[in-house]
């Protein structure tokens, strides 16, 4: 891959876990694999007072940490030198004239802000940006989530980033589109012709698709509990993985032939109806229990969280959509905290044999390709083979897709990879408004019917699997969930 242009990438909330965990590690990596031009800045944005010297000490100590191993001091000393700081208060117009002083000396140079912030602060930045005139055509505005409470917030800062921006300037990054088995999906479902043929109601018997923590809320109490795992995690993350598994094939890879596609699916989710959300939802709430071998507080004994709290820490959801190619085919969503272990996955499970000659039970789904995102990222296809020995008894072996041995290159983190998609100008692993707000559009009813429910939700013990709910919500079906670790 060919070095990118020179840019500069201002990080507001630059002090932040974020940016500090996740972000500059990213780019440590991209500077070190040489994906950066000559010149290229960084340049943190917060509102503490801090000197350049000082925020590049305290990214030091912060990237040391999480690189591990990877950190180098040699490489640190030179990524050092890209690394500034401005002070900047985002509803602070003033603040905004020392950031311009800092970047106008490079006008025509690509800039990304990256709002690493709360969203209440979104329009407050975007307008100072605009007003300070540091919005250019070269410029590219990256939004975390959540972008909104509900569809009308979200709408509302849409609209309101929109007035300085265009839509082909917005990257609402969502990073599990980064990941490398969601990007071998796209490659194994349309670089192939084994798979194209299989995808579809007649050969798949469900879907599933898990995103499972280990922790709590952690410090984020009070965030989350305003929040809760619909919000965080179900309306973004698994519905975007939900539309790469179920999407059409599009004419290109170009960014707006794959969105094109995903809007379908997100437009074609059969909507609930009251009814509907309490016989194919469940909202659960960790108690005390264990993770990782130590004893751990429940929900609504975490700080900041009020002592009558109904906020869902886990949620599991059976979707349906009403096309030609998956109608009657179960999609199973389901995320959590506290739970048993940490894993994102997806399992396709494909339908048995329609008779089989060597007695298998049927219903037991022996084949299914599972793409792992974490802890480790993998892609296994299991199948039937026979047993050694004289007899003809069958057994399910995996056959193990293992691209990093076989390309024998380091593959790239998520957000290294989304980053300078954003430098480059590549929109495809973002989320265009349209595909928002349909999911916002598919998840409010369920919102609505929880928010008018009395029902609290279910409880499940700390480092476990969730509710027994969650069991039972695909055991009507004759199926359950895959929880091979």
């Amino acid at each position: 891959m060919a070095a990118v242009q020179t840019f500069d990438m201002i990080l507001f909330g630059g002090t932040g876990d974020l940016v500090m965990r996740k972000l500059l590690p990213a780019l440590y990596h991209q500077h070190r694999d040489g994906q950066m031009g000559d010149g290229a800045r960084i340049i943190g944005v917060a509102r503490s007072n801090l000197s350049s010297d000082d925020y590049i000490a305290t990214a030091e100590k912060h990237c040391a940490q999480y690189l591990g191993e990877a950190f180098d001091k040699a490489v640190w000393a030179s990524f050092a030198q890209r690394l500034g700081y401005q002070r900047v208060d985002a509803q602070n117009p003033a603040h905004f004239a020392d950031l311009a002083a800092m970047l106008d000396q490079f006008k025509d140079r690509i800039r990304v802000y990256y709002l690493s912030t709360a969203p209440s602060l979104f329009t407050a930045t975007c307008e100072n940006l605009a007003n300070a005139g540091l919005v250019t055509a070269h410029s590219r505005v990256v939004l975390e989530k959540p972008l909104g409470h509900d569809l009308a917030s979200s709408q509302a800062i849409n609209d309101a980033v929109g007035r300085y921006f265009a839509e082909n300037q917005i990257y609402r990054i969502d990073h599990y589109l980064g990941k490398e088995p969601v990007q071998n999906l796209l490659a194994l479902r349309f670089g192939n012709a084994l798979f194209e043929p299989l995808w579809r109601r007649e050969w798949v018997r469900d879907v599933q698709i898990t995103v499972a923590e280990q922790i709590g809320v952690e410090t984020r109490g009070d965030f989350y509990d305003k929040t809760g795992a619909l919000r965080d995690m179900v309306q973004n993350h698994l519905l975007q993985l939900l539309c790469i598994v179920a999407m059409e094939p599009p004419s290109s890879i170009d960014s707006d032939a794959v969105r094109d596609e995903k809007l379908k699916v997100l437009r074609a989710l059969k909507p609930f109806t009251p009814n509907e959300v309490i016989t194919k939802t469940v909202r659960g709430q960790y108690r005390a229990g264990a993770a990782a071998g130590k004893p751990v507080p429940g929900y609504l004994e975490e700080p900041e969280i009020p002592a009558d709290s109904r906020t869902e820490t886990f949620v599991a959801i059976k979707a349906e959509i009403d096309t030609w190619r998956w109608a009657g085919v179960p999609f199973f969503l389901r995320t959590g905290k506290r739970m048993q272990e940490k894993v994102a996955e997806i399992v396709i499970n494909f339908r048995d044999v329609p008779h089989s000659i060597f007695g298998m039970p049927a219903g037991h789904g022996f084949n299914r390709l599972v793409i792992r995102m974490q802890p480790e990222e993998s892609m296994k296809l299991y199948l039937l083979a026979k047993q050694p020995g004289d007899a003809m008894h069958l057994g399910q072996v995996h056959l193990n897709l293992d691209f990093e041995e076989t390309f024998k290159t380091r593959r790239l983190e998520a957000y290294e990879r989304l980053l300078m998609d954003a430098v480059r100008g590549k929109l495809t692993l973002f989320v265009r408004r349209d595909e928002q707000e349909a999911a916002w559009r598919w998840v409010e009813p369920i919102i609505d019917a929880w928010e008018q429910s009395t029902d609290k939700p279910k409880t499940y013990t700390a480092g476990t699997w969730g509710p027994a709910a969650s069991s039972a919500l695909l055991s009507r079906d004759g199926l359950a969930w895959h929880e091979e670790i």
